[in-house]
């Protein structure tokens, strides 16, 4: 596993330089491995400039998201082909993209669950699909299904507005016999999405999720939920206050999703509040940046070297040096916060936004995946001497989010195709010969 974020190679492990030639001599142990779990729905983005015309022809409201039949996604697929107005397709889906940059951040294994067309061909959806997705994502357990998985039409008019037609497919066909409880269990983490428990009657995938949640809290494997849409949580904001009380030890959401959620349409109040659910939570909030929250033991807390931030919480990143705890794992729990402003102050042309938080969510997951592969590997380090939910600070955290949102939204496809530098030009030379 490659660790998160700019660290220097002599900064990854706390292990002494061996003689090569007492190397031979010795049997090393072999490094324990370790993955994250996702279950998503699989679709492939397909986006298209079209006219009005077309989004009347097909009884698309401009602006807004429609669910079409199969039928009417295959002619309106074939239409765009034909008349060359698709600009990009690339595999899709908040899990799906998530971990698939987890796998090219962390450059280690992930497992994704979900559906998968049983008869593939070249050129299909669940063709692009499998080719925009990174070798070391793990599609093994993916069940087989017949027909096409889904689809996500973004159809964009002349004024930039964009238009979302969406055909599910079998992409909610997922049954619980498909979850292998020896993978959830040996996980690091398990990441969903709220889409998944929107399934109509008849679909699966709904109680697949809860039964991968169940696999994972006897195991006390973390549970790493993204919200996903505004509208989905406002329909019901109690009911998903009680599911994350019950199932969720990590919470993804952006300011609109947040103020659905809780009320506040502050990011940081937001955060805060959902904190009374969760143990930590993780704020995009577009241009202003975003915010991590969570718990750390009073005991155990660090006072930042940065400047105190003014905020709803005044100088509310005070202790951002310290690092995340399950709060039932504190004596006397704390709440801490962090926040940064857009790397670099945001790409100076923003290509795709869709993406960014899912981008900045992989983040998060690869320092916790680091914790447990770190843990593992070297069990003496005074690292683990009290134990963290995370690798590193809430401080740290954010900045590495931050810069892998960024590499997102500077891109045209949600998914990473490359690790980040490994020397960042905005970074002095001096840093690097310390």
């Amino acid at each position: 596993m490659k660790f998160p974020g700019q660290r220097k190679s002599k900064h990854y492990f706390p292990v002494k330089t061996r003689d090569p030639l007492l190397a031979q001599l010795t049997q090393q142990p072999q490094p324990f491995s370790t993955w994250i779990s996702g279950i998503d729905q699989t679709l492939v983005d397909i986006e298209a400039k079209v006219e009005d015309e077309l989004l009347q022809r097909y009884g698309l409201p401009k602006g807004n998201s429609t669910l079409i039949d199969d039928a009417s996604a295959h002619q309106l697929y074939h239409e765009l082909k034909s008349r060359e107005l698709v600009s990009d397709e690339f595999a899709g889906g908040t899990i799906g993209n998530t971990i698939h940059n987890y796998s090219i951040l962390a450059d280690d294994r992930s497992v994704l669950f979900g559906v998968m067309s049983k008869n593939i061909e070249v050129g299909s959806y669940a063709y692009r699909y499998l080719c925009n997705t990174s070798s070391k994502v793990d599609l093994n357990y993916l069940q087989p299904v017949e027909g096409p998985i889904g689809r996500c039409f973004t159809l964009i008019s002349d004024g930039g507005e964009r238009t979302f037609a969406i055909s599910k497919g079998s992409m909610d066909k997922l049954s619980p016999e498909f979850i292998d409880k020896e993978v959830i269990q040996g996980s690091s983490a398990l990441v969903l999405t709220a889409y998944l428990m929107r399934a109509s009657d008849g679909d699966q995938i709904g109680e697949a999720a809860l039964t991968a949640i169940r696999y994972a809290q006897e195991a006390e494997v973390p549970v790493v939920l993204t919200l996903g849409t505004r509208f989905l949580i406002a329909e019901d904001p109690k009911w998903w206050q009680e599911f994350i009380r019950q199932h969720v030890t990590v919470l993804a959401m952006n300011e609109d999703e947040g103020e659905a959620l809780t009320g506040f349409a502050d990011p940081l109040l937001a955060s805060e509040a959902a904190l009374e659910w969760c143990d930590m939570v993780l704020t995009t909030a577009g241009a202003s940046g975003l915010y991590t929250a969570g718990y750390t033991n009073d005991a155990e807390k660090r006072e930042t070297a940065h400047t105190l931030l003014p905020g709803a919480i005044p100088e509310f990143n005070r202790y951002e040096f310290s690092r995340p705890k399950l709060k039932k794992d504190c004596d006397k729990p704390i709440k801490v916060y962090a926040h940064i402003s857009p790397y670099m102050g945001g790409p100076e042309k923003i290509h795709n936004t869709n993406g960014a938080g899912d981008g900045a969510l992989s983040a998060l997951l690869h320092d916790l995946a680091a914790n447990t592969f770190h843990k593992t590997n070297v069990p003496g380090s005074s690292k683990h001497k009290r134990d963290g939910l995370c690798y590193s600070s809430f401080s740290q955290i954010c900045k590495y989010a931050n810069r892998v949102a960024y590499e997102v939204l500077a891109q045209h496809s949600p998914r990473l195709s490359r690790g980040l530098p490994e020397r960042e030009d905005s970074l002095e030379e001096a840093y690097w010969e310390r």
